[in-house]
């Protein structure tokens, strides 16, 4: 279990060294899709701004891992 763990995870790093810039720019995505969703005032994603703090969550993993690698 642990050894698929870390074959997961070198693969994911050996992934995103090349592209830097995808989680934030996913991140991005995520808010610029809750403020679209704003405008549908009864759906349970504008009640709760849940893709807003996916987004903020993802882009700062995202710019955590593009400085660490």
């Amino acid at each position: 279990m642990l050894d698929r763990f870390n074959r997961f995870l070198d693969r994911l790093s050996d992934y995103l060294v090349h592209r830097k810039g995808l989680l934030p720019i996913l991140g991005l995505i995520l808010v610029v899709s809750n403020l679209v969703v704003q405008f549908f005032p009864n759906s349970w994603l504008a009640e709760t701004d849940i893709l807003l703090h996916l987004g903020i969550i993802v882009a700062i993993i995202g710019f955590l891992l593009a400085w660490a690698l």
